[in-house]
């Protein structure tokens, strides 16, 4: 999540939120209301002037609320409501902005993805940090904001942490550190605002995620107890080169920031942010990219989450999703069903010969993109083969399997044409006494020659056969028994997202990038040179 002299990731790294199926039921999201105004006088005679004070207030308020944001919301009401409606009006969107707590999260006192804590809402932290600043304009020409140090001006001591505890290095290849590790997020990381969902990562889930070609042991940040040596907090950051429209450079993920839920108000995080910020920087990195829920200085792009659902009965029992009035079970059954079989000839899962086919189309089909991650052969081969699990496949799946890849090879020419892949990352159920855990599927990297083809976007070639595909991966999701199929606005994904029946959440996922300056990058919506999605091309853990 960051990478800089003084990288900092954000207090609640929210890389997704299972949340309820926005497409049946949105859930709101209320802020602290921090600008309600405040009570005038309480006499009689005094009240003209409290009359008068508060609507001033209220002005105040609302004028605060961004020209652009304002211009955008009327536009769409005219849209829906039409032109003449005397309803349509620049105070009416300004006072409904004002109701919904808008400025909350503007001002990163709540987020879309949850709320946001006090401290981090202040932006303290972050106003000191090379990050682009609420209300900065768009930069003229990308690059970074402060420059790169020689490692003999980066701080070479650790960062001081309250006296009750200390640092450590998790050492992943460690089985005893893994499994703490494991025991620290499965009970600590990400819940979804209800509290009824929190992620569960697997200690094959770290070993796929966090050893990346030339990753550093140093950059798998921890704290113990200093008296039990307990770990209570813990920081990640994996290498990864980016290509951020023109430019390409050395960069940093930064995941998996989690303090134990007894040491919240202990300010780990900004130290911990430090730490791994410090650690990068000895290594003569000093870019990042990193991702949340909640809203921070400033995101490149926001893109929202899709859900797919497979096992309807199952998330309409752990309120996943609820039914429509009118709707049964057994019609949503119906509606969600999928073929038995995938559809493409020759379809197959992806193997260690595929990979120089794959990174040709790759390397093509990414340049569709404005932000995605640049690999190597070696560094495709992990991503797409080293969590395939072990034994044989049963059902599906394999024991401890994190990602599934597949290839389409041309039964005439057998060369690789198409390829994708997706991820398991399960939730603990945490309000159901029948069902424990949430199997959900994450739609990973996927790629198609068609896209090469002259005219394939424009006579909708390859919007058949990107459904295509993504019916096929829906399918082998199914068969392997996942609950839920996720995806974002990201990539083509708004080609296939409403003919593959996936329902839009309430989940909402902000990119940031540490030390680096770029105009908005496109996401759930278009902006400047890119459609909807197709700004951001990386796909996060």
């Amino acid at each position: 999540m960051a990478q800089s002299g003084h990288i900092e990731v954000p207090a609640d790294d929210v890389q997704a939120a299972h949340e309820s199926d926005g497409e049946l039921e949105d859930v709101d999201h209320d802020g602290e209301d921090t600008l309600a105004p405040a009570d005038g006088p309480s006499s009689s005679t005094a009240a003209p002037k409290k009359k008068k004070k508060k609507k001033s207030k209220l002005a105040k308020l609302t004028a605060s609320i961004p020209q652009p944001v304002v211009d955008e919301v009327l536009k769409r009401v005219k849209e829906q409501v039409g032109e003449d409606n005397p309803d349509a009006t620049e105070e009416n969107v300004r006072k409904t902005l004002d109701d919904m707590k808008v400025m909350d999260y503007v001002k990163g006192k709540s987020g879309l993805g949850g709320k946001n804590r006090k401290d981090m809402g202040e932006y303290k932290f972050w106003k000191t940090q090379p990050v682009a600043q609420i209300g900065e304009a768009p930069p003229q020409e990308d690059g970074y904001i402060e420059p790169s140090l020689p490692r003999s001006q980066v701080r070479q001591d650790p960062y001081p942490l309250p006296k009750d505890f200390e640092w450590c290095t998790v050492d992943v290849n460690d089985q005893k550190e893994l499994t703490e590790l494991y025991e620290l997020l499965s009970a600590n990381y990400v819940e979804d605002d209800d509290a009824s969902f929190r992620f569960k990562y697997s200690a094959e889930f770290f070993e796929w995620a966090l050893k990346p070609p030339g990753y550093h042991k140093e950059w798998h940040v921890g704290v113990r107890v200093k008296t039990n040596k307990k770990l209570v907090a813990f920081i990640a950051g994996a290498p990864i080169t980016l290509r951020v429209r023109k430019s390409q450079f050395k960069s940093v993920e930064i995941n998996f920031l989690c303090i134990h839920k007894k040491l919240r108000g202990k300010r780990l995080a900004p130290v911990l942010i430090k730490e791994v910020t410090r650690q990068c920087n000895l290594k003569g990195i000093f870019q990042a990219i990193y991702t949340g829920g909640t809203y921070l200085p400033t995101p490149v792009s926001v893109c929202r989450y899709y859900h797919r659902l497979l096992n309807v009965p199952k998330l309409v029992e752990v309120k996943f999703t609820w039914l429509k009035p009118g709707q049964t079970v057994a019609r949503l059954v119906r509606l969600y069903k999928l073929p038995s079989s995938t559809k493409l000839p020759g379809l197959r899962e992806m193997q260690e010969k595929d990979i120089p086919e794959v990174k040709a189309i790759w390397n093509q089909y990414m340049k569709r993109f404005g932000l995605v991650p640049v690999m190597t052969a070696e560094e495709l081969r992990h991503v797409f083969l080293s969590g395939l699990g072990t034994g044989e496949m049963k059902h599906g799946r394999r024991e401890g399997q994190v990602i599934w890849s597949y290839v389409v090879e041309d039964p005439q020419t057998h060369k690789v044409t198409d390829y994708f892949s997706f991820y398991n990352l399960p939730s603990t159920i945490l309000n159901s006494q029948r069902h424990g855990l949430l199997d959900a599927a994450y739609l990973f990297y996927y790629g198609t020659s068609v896209a090469m083809q002259a005219g394939a976007e424009e006579d909708g070639r390859l919007k058949q056969r990107l459904n295509d595909l993504m019916q096929d991966a829906l399918t082998v999701a199914d068969q392997a028994k996942f609950d839920v199929f996720n995806a974002m606005t990201t990539m083509d994904n708004n080609l296939f997202l409403s003919e593959q029946k996936f329902g839009q959440g309430d989940g909402m996922l902000n990119f940031y990038l540490y030390n680096w300056r770029t105009a908005p990058l496109s996401g759930m919506e278009a902006v400047g040179e890119y459609p909807v999605g197709r700004g951001v091309g990386v796909v996060m853990l």
